[in-house]
């Protein structure tokens, strides 16, 4: 029988907080998740100058399981100084290590190296790590060379990271956000000309309305479950878009709210399931109700906005039963949908990436752009555009110009700061980084933070490409699977600081363009652990000497920070955050009225053509899914407790393809998928939309074959047909 799920938050995380105290001791983990220093997990913003648990808004208390679980996660042991020489420690052995595992194992506290032919990694100095680091990368040159970066990094170092990339004379910079949100950038920016959330945190407050769509914030961001359940409480609405049933997007338990603790807040006014990759159609569906109701805002549109009579013609022109098929949504649903925007004073669309992990990720973004602009909810306070960030400084990487295609003014302030010809042309993004290192067209990577290889579609081919690299660099707190599988042809893994324990200062940015800071402290554990900051100074160094750029002087993040103001627009106030204590809005980004980024100043909408979703009847449309004890790709826990699935190796199936496929809940299958296959999966029968099923990320992977989004360069993980086979 289907496992019994249970609501999100509520007594269930009290609990799980208290058993990590427990673990790292209360007063210990109290003052850690209190000290001044930005959230580590999503990117809502907790934490800062303000002091931890404390939003944007200066509100406390605001706290969730999952910065808990990062936090006690960062206070674990270090690994014993011979870890890498026991017998049980060889590379084959440490690749049967599950992500849990491997994360479990302890804090590296000393760098390692896996040779070239060897079979286990082998501890090393600092002095020989970096100077094999030098060498190599050196040697490597500006076109075989790629850098990588994750959102946990700070903005100093990933500034400094791509700054090293572009005096070497390489473009070949490219971050995390490829592989997740860089959907949401390139339709918002053929949207708006903005890549970012129109909004601020305020907004929430002041809408009526919000769309969560293709997102789970009741296990990925958890605090924004207190602003919708605000919302609910001052009679607004929430129109949840997701083909799985979350029942902690149904009803939330806010631990801080005493009624909604004990008794739980409804969520949910309205719950839309559409097949996976529907939500093109449904946006469309949307868009055609709301000019049937009446519901559009011509004069907004007529004052505002481009191109908008092509896709309104286009919406109304596309017949009911289309939409319906394509979406896998009735048309009084979207008729109802519809009638609640009408109703709404300001409506606010977020998403996550349920919406941008497809080949159409960038029409589904524009669709939603083209709902909010025709129904004039943007440009203006309590209405807008709101992509869900999932790591706590994704945003701000890419803000500060850690990406393969500079923006030309800042293109230009680079080149003046450090008196260098920035290359031309674009270099490669994450996928193609990949595909270059298949061809050997690569010597050295970079890795500032992440697990590149589990966030890898099709992970034997993800394999085969880091292995044709000569060196990789990973840059890390922690083990994690992409360093056992993901390894070149020698591989260095160098310990660092996590952010509240370095010794400066340094900065991240919210989803909500919000600059925080972190005034960092001392290490949780002992051992030869160093800043990021610092490691990229010393091998910047060694690799182009002390001119044109004085690396050394640059381990002052004070100078990185005036470095920064001086080359990317919106950020002159992070040169004095020092002295002031005063965080900030990057300015240009917040839309309150309807004047936008793009060459006229109006937003321009796009006709966006429905996706093919066909596949083979007897084929399933797969989704991947974090679960409730995970973030990104690192995994705290083994099993999910709201969604009521025992373990990592499930497929989550709807009632009706049970019985289509001759299945029970529990049993054992193989699911074959376009790359690969898993055996010994189990049945796991729940809401579900029929047709579409769930299996975890990043062990899912394997079997997802790398459909990228032209536009974006994005993955498809919520779209890849498998069957399966008793």
């Amino acid at each position: 029988m289907a496992r019994k799920t249970k609501p999100g938050g509520g007594w269930q995380a009290v609990a799980y907080t208290l058993n990590k105290a427990m673990e790292v001791g209360p007063i210990r983990l109290w003052r850690r998740m209190r000290s001044k220093n930005a959230c580590k997990t999503c990117a809502l913003g907790m934490g800062g100058l303000k002091g931890g648990m404390v939003n944007e808004a200066g509100h406390f208390p605001e706290v969730c399981k999952k910065s808990l679980q990062a936090q006690s996660a960062d206070m674990y042991e270090a690994l014993p100084a011979d870890y890498f020489a026991e017998p049980g420690k060889t590379l084959a052995k440490l690749k049967e290590l599950t992500p849990k595992q491997a994360e479990d194992q302890g804090r590296l506290s000393y760098p390692v190296i896996l040779r070239e032919g060897a079979e286990r990694f082998e501890r090393i100095s600092w002095d020989e790590a970096l100077d094999i680091a030098g060498k190599r990368l050196k040697k490597a040159g500006p076109e075989k060379t790629a850098y990588y970066a994750s959102g946990r990094s700070s903005n100093e170092a990933a500034f400094l990271l791509q700054s090293l990339a572009r005096v070497q004379g390489s473009n070949n910079v490219m971050n995390c956000s490829f592989y997740c949100h860089q959907a949401s950038g390139v339709g918002l920016g053929m949207a708006f000309g903005t890549g970012t959330a129109t909004v601020e945190l305020e907004d929430i407050n002041r809408c009526d309305l919000v769309f969560v769509i293709g997102a789970n914030p009741a296990s990925n961001h958890p605090r924004l479950m207190t602003q919708l359940a605000n919302l609910k409480e001052r009679g607004g609405e929430v129109i949840i878009v997701n083909p799985l049933y979350e029942t902690g997007l149904d009803t939330f338990h806010v631990p801080s709210k005493v009624k909604s603790m004990l008794f739980g807040t409804k969520i949910s006014s309205l719950y839309i399931q559409p097949g996976a990759g529907g939500d093109t159609a449904l946006f469309v569906g949307f868009l055609k109700a709301c000019i049937e109701n009446g519901g559009i805002d011509k004069s907004f549109m007529e004052a505002h906005a481009e191109d908008y009579e092509a896709v309104l013609n286009f919406a109304s022109d596309k017949s009911w039963e289309e939409l319906e098929e394509n979406s896998g949504v009735d048309r009084a649903t979207m008729e109802k949908a519809a009638s609640m925007v009408k109703a709404s004073k300001g409506v606010i669309f977020s998403w996550a990436m349920g919406i941008t992990h497809h080949k159409h990720g960038v029409e589904n973004v524009l669709a939603i752009a083209n709902l909010a602009i025709a129904t004039g909810n943007v440009g203006r306070p309590g209405a807008g555009m709101m992509p869900i960030r999932g790591h706590s400084n994704v945003q701000g990487v890419g803000s500060i110009g850690f990406t393969p295609a500079l923006k030309a003014g800042i293109k230009k302030s680079l080149e003046k700061l450090y008196d260098i010809k920035v290359p031309e042309g674009e270099g490669y993004d994450t996928h193609a980084m990949m595909e270059a290192g298949r061809k050997g067209k690569l010597d050295f990577l970079f890795c500032l933070g992440g697990n590149l290889w589990g966030s890898n579609p099709d992970l034997t081919w993800a394999t085969e490409c880091l292995a044709n690299i000569d060196t990789i660099v990973y840059l890390n707190t922690k083990l994690n699977p992409g360093h056992f599988h993901g390894v070149g042809k020698t591989t260095l893994i160098l310990p660092v600081l996590a952010r509240d324990e370095e010794p400066q200062a340094t900065t991240q940015e919210s989803m909500f363009n919000f600059v925080r800071m972190s005034e960092g402290g001392t290490a949780n554990v002992g051992g030869l652990i160093r800043a990021e900051s610092d490691i990229i100074c010393d091998i910047a160094h060694r690799v182009l000497g002390p001119k044109p750029v004085d690396w050394k002087r640059l381990k002052s993040h004070k100078e990185v920070r005036a470095l920064i103001a001086r080359a990317i627009p919106g950020w002159s106030e992070i040169a004095t955050i020092d002295e002031t204590g005063k965080e900030f809005t990057i300015t240009g980004r917040v839309f309150h009225n309807p004047t936008f980024k793009t060459a006229s100043g109006k937003a321009i909408m796009h006709v966006t053509e429905l996706p093919d979703l066909e596949i083979d009847k007897n084929m399933l449309k797969l989704m991947t899914i974090r679960s409730e004890g995970q973030f990104n790709t690192v995994v705290y826990e083994e099993h999910d407790i709201y969604r009521g699935i025992p373990h990592r190796f499930c497929i989550l199936i709807a009632k009706e393809d049970a019985e289509r496929f001759s299945v029970k809940d529990g049993q054992r299958v193989t699911v074959r998928g376009e790359a690969g296959v898993m055996d010994n999966i189990e049945i796991v029968v729940g809401k579900i939309k029929e047709g579409t099923a769930a299996m975890f990320y990043p062990e899912s992977n394997v079997l997802i074959k790398p459909n990228i989004d032209s536009r974006s360069r994005t993955p498809a993980f919520k779209f890849a047909p498998v069957t399966i086979e008793s």
